[in-house]
């Protein structure tokens, strides 16, 4: 038969037909290119799918869709914003030169439990001691519970140094460092917020001043990978090492 001799009827579905075999080869297509691409080619076109997402909305009974496109800036501030209230700074007594007692930093911690298990900086929290921690919910005393060969320690959260102080805080998310792929973003929020590109493997090396040490590693969706050290050697703790030591500890220190 002549496509001349096709009726408007049939040449629509003629069309449809062509329509729906063209975007099938089209897809297969950019698939198999795609699988084929450099990771620098793949990972701007996964970030700027990611960050595209179909609002739909029901207006008078008919469906809208509208496509909304996500800043990462805006990504960059959920997750700081997820995991503010998890930070606490740390602080500890010592004695000064005069034989007089002070209260001195002792970097940054963050919840991992929600019985009130914190993490920290072992450089910063290697012993026993009389500890402080804050966050925006008040200040409260710190028990020491352990710490660990991989450079970091556990705190306990104690009673509060004012009677108003309610204990207010977040446990994060966690996520497996071997999950991140090259090319991703790494946000750093302790004192101060910083960031780099995620160049791929675990031994990630991370400055950091004193004050910064125990800080959150995080990824854009606001789980956190890890934690900084204020060391030269080994300055990343993956969650994974952290979770791990947390499940070992005995029942009566949680």
């Amino acid at each position: 038969m002549d496509v001349k001799d096709l009726n408007k009827s049939q040449l629509i579905l003629l069309a449809i037909l062509l329509s729906f075999v063209t975007s099938i080869v089209t897809g297969i297509t950019t698939v198999t290119l795609l699988e084929r691409a450099p990771s620098s080619v793949t990972v701007p076109i996964n970030r700027v799918i990611r960050q595209t997402v179909e609002k739909i909305e029901q207006v008078e009974g008919k469906t809208t869709v509208e496509t909304v496109v996500i800043k990462e800036e805006d990504l960059v501030v959920d997750a700081l914003a997820k995991n503010q209230s998890a930070l606490f700074a740390i602080s500890r007594d010592v004695l000064d030169l005069d034989g007089q007692i002070i209260e001195v930093s002792a970097g940054l911690g963050f919840a991992v439990a929600v019985e009130g298990i914190l993490a920290a900086d072992g450089g910063q929290v290697p012993e026993k001691g009389t500890y402080y921690i804050k966050n925006g919910s008040g200040k409260f005393k710190a028990n020491f519970v352990a710490t660990d060969k991989k450079g970091f320690s556990f705190l306990k959260i104690g009673a509060p140094l004012k009677e108003e102080s309610k204990l207010s805080f977040t446990v994060p998310v966690s996520r497996d460092i071997k999950t991140m792929k090259a090319g991703q973003k790494i946000l750093i929020l302790g004192n101060t917020i910083s960031s780099f590109i995620f160049e791929g493997g675990e031994d990630l090396k991370i400055n950091v001043t004193r004050a910064n040490a125990g800080a959150l590693v995080l990824n854009l969706d606001g789980e956190v990978l890890g934690m900084a050290l204020s060391r030269d050697s080994a300055s990343f703790v993956p969650m994974t090492a952290i979770n791990e030591a947390l499940a070992s500890l005995p029942k009566s220190s949680q």
